[in-house]
């Protein structure tokens, strides 16, 4: 108690707080276009409850792996060296969750371009095994973004209840906006394809990352908000076109 009263009469516990919410909201991004697209494929009854086990599942992890902060840290000591990088656990978790993202988001992208050939396959599939199979998929992927937000927290702070406030605002942030964005990327297609490419560069980053290659996460972001920014102008060009013709007849 003595700690936490100390950190709130600390102008610097507060800046590294609003810095590190901040991250992990940016850092939660990933995770939510993740979670929309998949559980935009499940039964329209079963998405929303989807969707807040996927992010409950990430508030869970990342709390449980704070209080194995210590553990942690070792993650990031080499295991073995090869083509002259030294591999510790976290470089294998994010080789092995970008590689996943790369067949999720390649797998997708082909789903989107060509629907007749995953038809069959779609209907056959049952409600209950694609509920199970997209909550598995989300507690993957949740390992592999949990992962790399402590790691970064850790680097952020040393003090605990900031990262604990930190993790839980992030993730209360997700589970706001899950719903939203996923009816938004719903509602517009090219939007999917978009975020299809943005899950297919983020795995790309992952790997490159646990690869030993440093990839500044601003570089990632900005190309994500330009990108964003103009299939948004693309909209609205739409949108005027479309009145316009209706305006016509």
């Amino acid at each position: 108690m003595q700690e936490i009263m100390t950190l709130i009469q600390d102008p610097a516990a507060w800046v590294a707080l609003i810095t590190l919410v901040v991250m992990e909201v940016v850092l939660g991004i990933d995770n939510l276009i993740f979670i929309s697209i998949l559980t935009n494929k499940l039964p329209p009854e079963h998405r929303e409850r989807a969707r807040k086990i996927g992010i409950g599942l990430a508030l869970v992890m990342r709390l449980a792996l704070l209080g194995t902060v210590a553990w942690i840290v070792q993650l990031t000591e080499p295991l073995f060296t090869a083509f002259g990088h030294g591999f510790s656990w976290k470089d294998l978790i994010l080789i092995a969750g970008g590689l996943f993202l790369v067949w999720k988001a390649t797998k997708e992208i082909h789903h989107t371009v060509d629907p007749v050939d995953h038809q069959e396959d779609f209907i056959a599939t049952s409600a209950t095994t694609g509920f199970a199979s997209a909550i598995g998929q989300i507690l993957l992927l949740d390992l592999v973004f949990s992962v790399d937000s402590i790691i970064t927290a850790v680097g952020m702070t040393p003090h605990l209840p900031i990262m604990v406030i930190a993790v839980i605002a992030a993730v209360t942030v997700m589970l706001v906006a899950a719903n939203p964005l996923a009816n938004f990327i719903e509602r517009n297609p090219t939007i999917v394809m978009l975020a299809l490419a943005f899950l297919l560069m983020i795995g790309t980053t992952l790997i490159a990352e646990g690869m030993g290659f440093h990839v500044p996460k601003g570089y990632v972001y900005a190309a994500m908000a330009f990108s964003a920014l103009v299939e948004v102008l693309n909209m609205f060009a739409r949108n005027a076109r479309k009145r316009k013709r209706e305006g016509a007849h």
